[in-house]
């Protein structure tokens, strides 16, 4: 017979009751619900069975061939200790865990809570995940809890799992069968018969082999490749990586690669960048950077595009910036006739660098802008295409196309090539020009010194007094015409017989001719430091 009770409905129309018999009723329900979700431990087999209330009180005492079950998990031993109050064991000798057909625990002690589903594993512990035909993934160690309720295991005093590909060591560490994922923590070692990867912290699954990095981690291939980064993911069977957080890849040949993100294939040396790219070559003297860039180790070639910019310090005097639309970068390799040919070559490759497209160069001894630009290890040779023009101090020469010759990292002299011209601005905006087919400017330390003309060869200059004073305009017309410099000046003019020149006071120049027919001085479109080579001009 139940308690009731009798409430009016507010709105008068209805009435209800809740019975002490119904509150009983939930109640009983809910301990029913709750003890079901605590399933109890059974005892399957032993073949001894005693009791010791003076030496181990509420145990059941087991010896031989014991095996427990619980849920799905049957628990092996050579003895026991049983405690059906609290639905708990204590396990010893020759422990083995089963749960399903792909998950096995071995060890010397085991210690299980049937409520918490906790098992504490201790002493020459081996977790396996995985048929044993199958290349099982194995986690060895001295001290393992595993909690079945959220099928997770962990260690915190030293571990390592093993799978068919690599072993992974740590201080700390744990391992989810069901998502085939482990997580490790200080001291993390992976090691791989190609690699060694080291970090603090880092997740691995043993599926795809595929590790996450998410602190400051070192991959090493020895006498190869070292990658170094904080956050991304390394592919551990196929080499496949991404890269992230300004990430670096380094050769041991000197070359290095780092950027805002970068997918990188080791198995076949091959690297994409994208972000605050930089390529570094420590044996060139040489860094490539743009905001997209790709690398092949083959070959040491490389591109760069969007922002793209080489700054080449081989002479530490005079470092060279240069800029383009896109900029690459290789090593090609001496035809076999050249190296019979040439006995003074000990190197088997040699570097070759192509610019293309708004071509602009920065060095403090000269400043260049080209459509497209190739320089040539093979012969130290930068070659300038499309309407090349170069300044250096006051004097700016250009032409249909140049070639500059380097010499101990240093310009030697240039050749421009089909309607070559020389102008050297003097003051009260005044120009000495030269113009012929070709011309040829030698420079010493970075100024020129000596300019040679052939070819219908012009000039135009503004002869000077001891005094410095002006003395007229000069106009020669030659087949060849040599001019030497001293300070920025002309100095003095060599021609061959066959010259003709007319000398004008200044008051009495006629009208044109003060300009040769390709007259052009574009001081506007050059360059004024490094920074400026990323400017547009027409």
């Amino acid at each position: 017979m139940g308690f009731c009770a009798k409430h009016k409905n507010p709105n008068g129309h209805k009435s209800w009751y809740i019975t002490l018999r119904t509150l009983c009723t939930l109640f009983i329900m809910n301990c029913t619900l709750s003890v079901s979700a605590q399933t109890l431990v059974y005892l399957e087999h032993s073949e001894t069975l005693s009791f010791d209330q003076d030496r181990i009180a509420d145990a059941q005492i087991l010896n031989g061939n014991v095996i427990f079950r619980h849920d799905s998990a049957l628990m092996y031993c050579d003895s026991a200790y049983f405690y059906e109050g609290t639905n708990s064991l204590d396990a010893f000798g020759h422990i083995r865990f089963v749960q399903g057909d792909t998950l096995q625990g071995f060890c010397d002690k085991l210690f299980y809570d049937g409520n918490t589903k906790l098992a504490r594993m201790r002493q020459n512990v081996r977790l396996v995940h995985g048929r044993e035909d199958e290349n099982p993934t194995v986690l060895t160690t001295d001290t393992l809890n595993y909690d079945r309720i959220t099928n997770i295991a962990y260690y915190y005093s030293g571990g390592k799992v093993k799978d068919s590909l690599n072993i992974l060591t740590s201080v700390r560490g744990n391992y989810q069968p069901d998502h085939n994922l482990a997580v490790f923590s200080m001291e993390v070692l992976l090691t791989n018969p190609k690699f060694t990867l080291s970090s603090d912290t880092l997740r691995y699954r043993t599926d795809t082999k595929v590790a996450d990095i998410i602190s400051p981690t070192t991959i090493v291939y020895e006498k190869e490749t070292t990658i170094r980064s904080s956050r991304g993911w390394y592919n551990t069977d196929n080499e496949l990586s991404m890269l992230l957080d300004s990430s670096v890849v380094e050769h041991a040949d000197g070359k290095s690669i780092t950027g805002d993100t970068i997918y990188y294939d080791k198995s076949i040396g091959f690297g994409q960048v994208i972000g605050n790219m930089a390529m570094r070559d420590t044996i060139q003297h040489a860094t490539l950077y743009g905001e997209y860039g790709e690398m092949w180790e083959e070959g040491s070639r490389g591109y760069a595009t969007d922002s793209a910019l080489m700054v080449d310090w081989s002479d530490s005097a005079h470092i060279a910036y240069i800029h383009a639309d896109t900029l690459f970068t290789e090593e090609i390799a001496y035809p076999d006739s050249l190296l019979a040919m040439d006995s003074t070559i000990t190197d088997s490759t040699y570097r070759r660098i192509r610019a293309f497209h708004g071509v602009r160069v920065f060095r403090d001894d000269m400043q260049m802008v080209c459509d497209s630009m190739v320089y040539l290890g093979s012969d130290s040779t930068i070659y300038l295409f499309t309407n090349p023009i170069c300044w250096s101090d006051n004097q700016q020469i250009s032409a249909d196309s140049m070639r500059l010759y380097i010499v101990n990292g240093a310009i030697d002299h240039a050749l421009a090539i089909q309607n070559a011209l020389c102008v050297m601005h003097d003051t009260l905006d005044l120009y000495n020009q030269m113009g012929g087919k070709e011309i040829t400017a030698y420079l010493i330390d970075g100024e020129v010194k000596l300019v040679d003309v052939s070819g219908n060869a012009l000039t135009i200059y503004y002869p000077k007094e001891d005094d410095g004073g002006y003395i007229g305009l000069n106009t020669t017309e030659s087949s060849f015409i040599r001019v030497y410099i001293e300070d920025q000046e002309i100095q003095r003019l060599r021609f061959t017989k066959e010259t003709n020149g007319v000398l004008y006071p200044l008051d009495q120049v006629p009208e044109l001719t003060d300009r040769l027919a390709n007259f052009f001085w574009e001081e506007d479109s050059r360059p004024i430091s490094p920074e400026d080579v990323f400017r547009r001009t027409k």
